[in-house]
């Protein structure tokens, strides 16, 4: 079963018969689009997120960590327990391998830790690995959020790849930023932004922020469809969505109609948002 973590919440959250806004107010969150961002991936959930989800939904919280759930795992036969074992130990190594910039010692430790485990436990994840203090991992999802009419939200991110930056040249470009795990990296798609995001462009987001803190270039979803546009507040009901493109018209847009994904900071061409 190779299952993302936002699959597997949604798993959790079907099997418990909740809804998206029965899961979010059993958390005490005041927005669905939390536990929307959390499944397709927009943003990832904290450790205390997901000891909350795992207590709303009646699981161990190892439920939502781990890849598969332990009865799905082996059957009882010690020589399948063993392959398991093995296999669950060559997968960890095969994902330490794409790291960069990793110390022998830390994957040392990792490994051995998957060596030791139960049969029943595989790690599902090192995207978020920070290889050395001073780099940070930032992985790029095969996402495409549209600069023109909008692009189809996707069910499930795919990572591509991961970009190793140091954390100086983000400071040295005047980005800050929520935490180091809330960087990610997508495409923007269409010519409405050009002259700040060209078509095609990588563009580096912040999924920590997922309200309107200030005009801006935000990541949003307005009628079921994948934007990156600048926003402006109008009034206590409306944003306006803004096209740098100069031929594209402007377009008003209800407040509760648009849900913030993350934050535009740095356009991979080192132009700040």
């Amino acid at each position: 079963m190779n299952e993302s973590l936002g699959q597997r919440i949604k798993r959790l959250r079907n099997a418990a018969g909740m809804s998206q806004a029965q899961l979010a107010e059993a958390c005490g969150w005041k927005s669905q689009s939390r536990v929307g961002n959390y499944e397709v991936g927009t943003r990832e959930p904290t450790l205390a997120d997901m000891a909350a989800m795992a207590k709303a939904l009646r699981v161990d919280q190892s439920e939502i960590l781990l890849t598969a759930k332990p009865a799905e795992l082996g059957n009882g036969n010690v020589a399948d327990d063993q392959e398991a074992t093995t296999s669950a130990a060559d997968q960890v190594k095969q994902m330490l391998a794409k790291v960069k910039g990793l110390t022998s010692a830390a994957h040392d430790r990792i490994v051995a830790a998957a060596e030791e485990a139960s049969p029943q436990v595989i790690l599902s994840d090192f995207q978020a690995l920070r290889p050395r203090n001073e780099e940070i991992v930032i992985p790029q999802y095969d996402v495409r959020a549209a600069m023109g009419h909008g692009q189809v939200p996707p069910d499930y991110n795919e990572t591509v790849r991961n970009l190793v930056v140091r954390e100086e040249v983000l400071r040295e470009k005047g980005v800050t930023y929520t935490s180091a795990t809330s960087l990610a990296m997508i495409t923007g798609w269409g010519q409405s932004m050009e002259g700040t995001i060209n078509d095609k462009d990588l563009v580096i987001v912040d999924r920590g922020i997922t309200e309107f803190i200030g005009e801006g270039v935000y990541v949003v979803t307005w009628h079921q469809e994948l934007y990156i546009k600048r926003i402006m507040r109008l009034d206590e009901e409306n944003y306006r969505l803004i096209s740098d493109n100069q031929h594209y018209e402007n377009q008003t847009a209800r407040i509760e109609d648009v849900t913030i994904h993350a934050k535009v900071l740095l356009i991979w061409n080192a132009r700040k948002a």
